[in-house]
């Protein structure tokens, strides 16, 4: 299998940024896309737009939230019910809660964790079933901070070693079953995260801090996530500086450190107002 023609796929954070990446680049290879996410608007504007494209792939809508027991279970349970079992999970949906660690309150960290590890943790329990019948593929995006943790951004490396750990773990639990478990690690992609306040909230009218010579489009990002998630691979880090950055703090941790701490490099993940 060279695509994912005629797959049943779910992805979620499926309204922008990589997650509407994705889903693009999955449309265009005539997959049948189940997308969830919290903006109902967003996602009948892309399910418009997609069925006008690709009138022979089929699409279906989940207005849900990962952070919600409820919300998610009720999403998977009618989408395998409209669409059948799913071929492809894409644990996506993620935000990031910036500020130093003394200026955050635990809830704070709650809610990082609630979407960031236990959003993924739902999601994994709820489609791992269908998952097991199908004999698919478990697609789980966490973040080069899953590696290196920087000053400012605490919470969400935290959120990000969790996943990485739960990856780990996946891939040897789900192994027996022929379940594929792909960990998914984008340095800077251009997305809306870092115009997202710490409560979750798009500020629109702000401006990302990172520079877009630094970001990789998103649809070059979505092809190498794609590809790696049909090839079955453990893991796959994007971005050149991301991949060696991962790389030297593998082997050589003590000099991450040092750079850290010699340049006074600090996470700009917080929205510019």
């Amino acid at each position: 299998m060279d695509s994912f023609k005629g797959k049943n796929i779910l992805i979620t954070g499926a309204s922008s940024g990589i997650g509407e990446g994705l889903v693009h680049e999955l449309a265009f290879q005539g997959a049948h896309l189940i997308l969830l996410a919290r903006r109902k608007d967003r996602l009948d504007s892309l399910a418009a737009k997609l069925k006008q494209r690709y009138p022979n792939i089929k699409i279906h809508i989940c207005v849900a939230d990962v952070s919600s027991d409820e919300s998610i279970n009720l999403a998977v349970r009618e989408a395998i019910a409209q669409q059948g079992e799913l071929d492809v999970v894409i644990a996506n949906a993620g935000f990031g809660v910036a500020g130093e660690v003394l200026d955050l309150s635990i809830e704070d960290y709650r809610r990082q964790f609630e979407t960031n590890v236990f959003g993924v943790l739902r999601t994994v329990q709820q489609t791992g079933p269908s998952l097991k019948k199908t004999k698919g593929r478990l697609a789980i995006v966490g973040s080069v901070n899953g590696y290196v943790a920087l000053p400012g951004i605490s919470a969400y490396a935290m959120s990000k070693f969790s996943v990485r750990a739960l990856c780990d773990a996946l891939y040897h639990e789900l192994r027996p079953f022929s379940i594929s478990v792909t960990h998914i690690a984008p340095g800077f992609v251009v997305s809306e995260i870092r115009r997202v306040n710490n409560q979750g909230k798009l500020k629109s009218k702000s401006k990302d801090p990172i520079p877009m010579w630094l970001q990789m489009p998103v649809a070059l990002a979505s092809k190498k996530i794609v590809r790696a998630i049909l090839l079955r691979k453990r893991e796959r880090v994007l971005t050149g500086h991301g991949w060696w950055i991962v790389k030297l703090y593998r082997f050589f941790p003590e000099a991450v450190f040092i750079m850290v701490k010699f340049f006074k490099i600090k996470a700009r993940l917080e929205p510019t107002q």
